[in-house]
């Protein structure tokens, strides 16, 4: 006659270390979660001390291609990890290359130019548009079903833009250009974010982000090397290197790496909440840093735009 075997119950010294150990997990987690909001947040800072001596179209190309070759390594280890790599069809492989016009190439483009015509205060609020304009797009597609609260919620948040852009000023740094620019980039990734839904389903998100960056530098290779061979390189501050060196570094690679890596410990909907932050770092990193001016209707479209993206996604 076999005996059950006794499993002995845990000690108090070891639920209270399992716990501690959780506890140092999720801390860390969110320790991770806010230094990717603060890399993104200063891009928008780090852009402008760029902007200052690289032009538009020399600092988009070559950011897109240094963050093309620093994605290839993670692509590379991806693929060797995964237990089985899935073959890229013809069809996807042309997809994938589209999606690079929209998620890097047209993106980047409208987001340095916008940039550079308007203040970091109006492109991080602008640039948090972006859930809404997927929802827009992903209604259209036929992805998502659009109720009147979440019409209601996109309907704000285009009033607190209309707004925004309504109390631009040369004073401030901000121009309606600028602010249109920096819309168009959000809608540029918007588009990719849509379009890149099923092959990143099929391939995973490092695949679909490598190729678009590859094909994205390809594009912009010509008019790079144009800008390239009129542009003397010599008159470039040690700063504005480290400023062009971040842009490609950081929000293109180290904050892609931190989001995926938190998106597979925490629901979508709590690490998207993080994103309400970056208006808010923003203006005031803005104010301090490159002393731009925090004005009341600033503030208010800022409110606007952030309480119809919050009730159009919880709706």
């Amino acid at each position: 006659m076999s005996h059950p075997t006794v499993v002995p119950a845990p000690t108090r010294e070891a639920t209270r270390c399992s716990g501690g150990s959780r506890r140092a997990a999720t801390a860390r987690l969110y320790a991770l979660i806010l230094l990717m909001v603060l890399f993104w947040t200063a891009n928008f800072l780090i852009g402008k001390v760029a902007l200052r001596e690289f032009p538009i179209l020399l600092l988009a190309g070559m950011r897109t291609a240094l963050a093309a070759v620093l994605l290839l390594p993670v692509y590379v280890w991806s693929r060797r990890a995964a237990a089985r790599a899935v073959r890229i069809e013809g069809p996807d492989r042309r997809r994938l290359l589209l999606l690079g016009v929209f998620g890097v190439t047209l993106n980047q483009l409208f987001f340095v130019g916008g940039l550079a015509l308007t203040s970091a205060a109006h492109a991080s609020v602008l640039m948090s548009l972006t859930p809404i304009l997927v929802l827009v797009l992903a209604a259209a597609a036929g992805q998502e079903r659009v109720t009147v609260k979440k019409a209601a919620g996109m309907s704000v948040a285009l009033l607190g833009a209309a707004w925004l852009s309504g109390s631009s000023s040369e004073s401030s740094g901000a121009t309606v250009t600028g602010d249109v620019l920096v819309l168009l980039a959000a809608l540029a990734f918007a588009g990719f974010t849509v379009g890149g839904k099923q092959p990143s389903a099929r391939y995973g998100s490092v695949t679909v982000n490598t190729f678009a960056y590859g094909s994205g530098a390809l594009m912009l290779a010509p008019l790079t090397a144009w800008q390239a061979f009129r542009f003397d390189f010599a008159t470039v501050s040690a700063a504005a290197w480290a400023s062009f060196a971040y842009m490609a570094l950081f929000p293109s690679l180290v904050c892609y790496l931190i989001f995926s890596y938190a998106l597979a410990r925490l629901p979508a909907s709590r690490l998207t909440a993080f994103g309400y932050l970056q208006p808010l770092l923003a203006t005031t990193g803005a104010a301090v840093f490159l002393g731009e001016p925090v004005t009341l209707g600033l503030v208010a479209a800022g409110a606007l735009v952030l309480a119809g993206v919050y009730l159009a996604e919880r709706a």
